[in-house]
């Protein structure tokens, strides 16, 4: 293998069987040669002296920590020969060259003509906008504006309470001389006091006038000032979106009959959106394009995370992930046309082989126990649920009969309400938070402090749906308290009483750095795949919509 990206296995491989299919890059269980590959690539990672980057795992290490996505792909040349790629998502020590990594689809900072010019001018214009911001002149326009509205507005108040005043004075003289009114003195009085109501009036609307002229000169130097900020950022953002229009088009990816597709194609023009900021720039897209310009036939793949985990995000060192489906699949999507993939489990599962349980049954509503890796509604690809259950085990039922959910993996208590009047009044006793949930899991690890609460906002990351992000800035608020009930062969049991019922709220609080930095066993998307997710909803207390009898059920965890 001449080609110094490609990388010979340092391990015997011979006596490994090769997958029968390429791996599924959205869910999968890494095969035993990308196990090697990225293990091989760990080992550089962790002796290598190419580059110095920090992962945030040494204390005294310099620069911003950011741990990195990387990934291997299992290839085979044309003699046949095996071997691997490797890739990193995005730049890596603020580079896109590094000798042991294949390149990137398109190199943004060299080998071409109109980046780096482009960003220099709109550099210059984010510096002339700043300036024109922070100016005095602009202050001064502002403050002479404002200063000019708050002082008319207290001559126009001060004006409006004078002639309130004389108009409950020329009342005060009517009324004294109102039983006079036959004499002519009396016309002669009215008339005064009518000339004095319509001369308050017209200074009234003079007044008026001259302010309206005031703030006008007023704000039209503010606004010119602003106005040139204005065309600025109008240039900018033209700009901005033709640089990134042009970016799109450079990004062009291959598939194994080397037919190329722009990210702009792919995006813009087959999904009608804008790809995601970083579209293109992933471990997997890159791998692929490498291989396919080189001739080398794809077998398997793995994505690990290697340092720290950012801050929002829930990611652990030397973990496998899947592609991101946001940014990777509509790309991968192109790239793996005509390739024998695993299939997509989720999509092959069209009905679950189990009974649901009700616990709890009377006229008006229902608890059931939902078994683990089974929808509570129908979903994309699967109609078997609970909701589908119910309506055939009710079929006379009204309303929609699930008063809330929970994750495909969580097993446990589910109500449901078998007329719409039951679901609206156990819904409000969700929306007010007076419903008490108890749910049991099994955390992947030993947790010492006893007892505690958890209080991160969440929001779903945009590029890799359904996974939770901790997000100050956008995120919903989210708050679980937890109490350790026991330890079992390295794991903790806990109780979970979440107050709010935000998606993946108990996974991300148990896993994430922030939170118990313990992840909850057998969980794929925060921690590690096992024979089931442990976590299960095992206690409901709430108020019954009919008797006004506060109800607790129970369901005894299965593990």
């Amino acid at each position: 293998m001449k080609d110094n990206k490609l990388h010979r296995f340092l391990a015997d491989v011979s006596r490994i069987a090769l997958p029968g299919k390429f791996t599924f890059p959205f869910y999968y269980d890494p095969h035993p040669l990308a196990r090697l590959a990225a293990e091989q690539l760990q080992d550089y990672l962790g002796e290598q002296e190419d580059f110095v980057h920090n992962f945030g795992m040494h204390q005294d290490a310099d620069g911003l920590e950011i741990g990195k996505m990387f990934g291997v792909l299992v290839v085979r040349d044309r003699e046949g020969a095996l071997g691997f790629l490797a890739a990193f998502s995005g730049k890596l020590a603020e580079s896109n060259d590094h000798r042991y990594f294949v390149p990137p689809v398109f190199d943004l900072l060299e080998g071409n003509d109109f980046f780096k010019p482009e960003i220099a001018i709109l550099n210059d214009i984010n510096d002339r906008v700043e300036a024109l911001e922070q100016s005095g002149e602009l202050q001064q326009h502002k403050a002479h504006y404002e200063l000019t509205v708050a002082d008319n507005e207290r001559k126009l108040a001060g004006f409006r309470k004078y002639c309130e005043q004389q108009k409950a004075l020329r009342a005060t003289v009517r009324d004294a001389f109102s039983t006079q009114r036959e004499d002519p003195a009396y016309e002669v009085l009215a008339d005064y006091l009518n000339r004095q109501s319509a001369r308050d009036s017209y200074e009234l609307k003079q007044l008026q006038k001259s302010i309206k002229e005031q703030h006008e000169a007023a704000f039209r130097q503010y606004d010119d000032y602003l106005a040139k900020i204005r065309e600025l950022k109008r240039e900018r953002k033209q700009r901005s979106a033709a640089l990134q229009d042009r970016i799109f088009r450079q990004y062009v990816f291959l598939n194994k009959e080397k037919q190329p597709k722009s990210l702009y194609e792919i995006f813009n023009k087959d999904l009608g959106i804008q790809p995601l900021a970083g579209a293109g720039e992933c471990a997997a897209p890159k791998l692929f394009q490498y291989a396919f310009e080189h001739g080398l036939e794809p077998v398997c793949m793995a994505e690990f995370w290697w340092g720290k985990s950012p801050r929002s995000e829930v990611r652990r060192h030397l973990h496998y992930y899947p592609s991101c489906r946001g940014k990777c699949e509509p790309i991968l999507r192109h790239m793996l046309e005509g390739i024998d993939m695993d299939a997509d489990v989720l999509k092959m599962v069209t009905a679950c082989d189990c009974e649901v349980e009700v616990v709890y049954e009377d006229d008006y509503l229902a608890v059931v126990n939902k078994p683990e890796n089974f929808l509570s509604v129908p979903g994309k690809f699967m109609e078997d649920s609970v909701y589908k259950r119910m309506r055939q085990r009710y079929p006379s039922a009204t309303g929609p009969l699930v008063v809330h959910r929970l994750d495909m993996g969580t097993s446990g208590l589910l109500l449901v309400a078998k007329d719409k009047y039951t679901h609206e009044l156990l819904q409000r006793q969700f929306l007010k938070k007076t419903i008490r949930k108890r749910y049991v899991a099994l955390l992947d690890g030993i947790l010492d402090v006893q007892q505690g609460s958890v209080d991160l906002p969440l929001r779903v990351d945009l590029e890799d749906r359904p996974r939770q992000l901790v997000c100050y800035e956008h995120g919903r608020s989210a708050l679980t308290h937890y109490e350790v009930v026991g330890y079992e062969d390295g794991a903790t049991r806990v109780h979970f009483f979440p107050v709010t019922g935000r998606t993946h709220q108990l996974r991300v609080h148990a896993a994430h750095h922030l939170g118990l930095k313990t992840p909850i066993k057998g969980d794929e998307f925060y921690g590690a795949k096992a024979d089931r997710l442990y976590l299960h909803a095992e206690e409901l207390r709430f108020v019954h919509p009919q008797t006004r009898e506060i109800m607790t059920v129970t369901c005894p965890a299965p593990f």
